[in-house]
C-alpha cells in the first residue's frame, strides 16, 4: 500500500497508478513500482569519510615539515586532537549530505545494495505471484539515482535485460531533477509499449493481479 511521503503528492500517486492500469491494458505484463529514499545507511561511507577528513591535515602538515621551510610548531596532543576533531566534522558531513554519501560509498557499494534491496521487494511484493509468470519490478533508490527493473521468467523469456535501460535512463533523469513521479510516468508508458513491441500480449482472460499503486518504503 502506498503511502504519502515528501517525495509524492496524492495527484502523483493517482497518476502513477493510472499509468499503470494503462499500460497493463496493452499487455499481459503486471507492472510493480517500487519506491526507497535510499536502499541502505552505508555505514562505511561515514567511516571512510571519517578516516579521510582525519588525515588530510595530517598529511598536509607533513607535506609542510618535509617540502617547505613553513613548519607549525605544535604538540602532539594538538596533532591527536586535530585528527579527532576533523574525523568527527567528516563523519558528520557525509551522514547529513546524501551526495557525499554517494561519494565515499563508491558506485560499486550503491549498485550491489541497492540490487539487494530491490530483490528484496521482489520478494516482499510477491512479483512473482501471477499466473504465467508476468510480474515487473520497477524499484527506484532516490538517493542513490539508480534504478532496478526486474522481471519474472514469463518476461525474462522474451526481453532482455537489456531492454530495459531506456526505461532506466527516463527515471532516473526525473529523479535527477527531482522529479521522480514525471519520470516514472513516461517509464511506466515505455515498459507497456516494450512488453507489447516483444510480444508480452495480453490475453482475453487477463485481470490485474497485482495492485497498481506505488509501494513506498521508509527503507
Amino acid at each position: 500500500m502506498a503511502t504519502k511521503n515528501k517525495y509524492f503528492t496524492e495527484d502523483d500517486l493517482a497518476r502513477i497508478s493510472a499509468a499503470v492500469k494503462a499500460a497493463e491494458s496493452k499487455t499481459s505484463g503486471e507492472i510493480v513500482p517500487f519506491f526507497v529514499p535510499q536502499s541502505d545507511d552505508y555505514e562505511e561511507a561515514t567511516w571512510r569519510g571519517a578516516v579521510m577528513f582525519g588525515a588530510l591535515p595530517l598529511a598536509i602538515l607533513a607535506f609542510l615539515r618535509l617540502f617547505s621551510d613553513y613548519w607549525l610548531a605544535t604538540s602532539a596532543l594538538r596533532i591527536i586532537l586535530l585528527f579527532f576533531s576533523t574525523s568527527i566534522l567528516g563523519a558528520l558531513l557525509v551522514r547529513f549530505i546524501p551526495r557525499m554519501r554517494c561519494f565515499f560509498a563508491g558506485k560499486d557499494l550503491l549498485q550491489h545494495r541497492v540490487s539487494l534491496r530491490a530483490s528484496r521487494a521482489f520478494v516482499s511484493e510477491e512479483v512473482f505471484k501471477t499466473r504465467d509468470r508476468t510480474g515487473i519490478l520497477i524499484f527506484l533508490s532516490f538517493m542513490e539515482r539508480i534504478v532496478v527493473v526486474l522481471g519474472d521468467s514469463g518476461i525474462n523469456a522474451k526481453v532482455q535485460q537489456s531492454d530495459w535501460d531506456g526505461i532506466v535512463q527516463t527515471i532516473v533523469g526525473g529523479m535527477k531533477t527531482k522529479q521522480p513521479a514525471e519520470g516514472l510516468i513516461r517509464a511506466i508508458g515505455q515498459c507497456g509499449e516494450l512488453l507489447q513491441k516483444h510480444g508480452v500480449a495480453r490475453k482475453s482472460d487477463d485481470s490485474d493481479e497485482l495492485s497498481d499503486q506505488l509501494r513506498i518504503k521508509d527503507k
